[in-house]
């Protein structure tokens, strides 16, 4: 099993930035892929970024391309979402997941089916 928790949320106004943290339960070693997603009320949950652990390739979705940056401090077992420009349509609850099943890579990583281990979720809210 692997917990999950994340943190970092809050309220921000547009053009801010805010930098969530999730951090593992766990040794980082059995988890392949950390990811983030997002669910605004009345959506789909939404990719919103990818990491390979051990190799660092990064995955984001072009929403949020160019703005967010996915990054890890293997030594705090910790992943963390910098988030740059944020718009008011970036406001939702910021989910980390954890794929410990294997490597994933490009759309696999996008697909929330993919990933075995949810947080809790951490709300963002970007004020217009």
């Amino acid at each position: 099993q692997v917990q999950l928790v994340e943190s970092g949320g809050g309220l921000v106004q547009a053009g801010g930035s805010l930098r969530l943290s999730c951090t593992a339960s766990r040794r980082t070693f059995s988890i392949y892929t950390m990811g983030w997603f997002r669910q605004a009320p009345g959506k789909e949950r939404e990719f919103v970024a990818a990491l390979s652990w051990s190799f660092s390739n990064t995955y984001f979705p072009d929403s949020v391309k160019g703005r967010f940056t996915i990054s890890r401090d293997s030594a705090k077992n910790t992943v963390y979402l910098q988030m740059n420009s944020l718009k008011p349509e970036d406001t939702a609850l910021y989910y980390c997941a954890a794929r410990t099943r294997g490597y994933c890579s490009g759309i696999e990583c996008s697909r929330s089916s993919e990933y075995d281990y949810w947080g809790q979720g951490t709300q963002v809210t970007v004020s217009s």
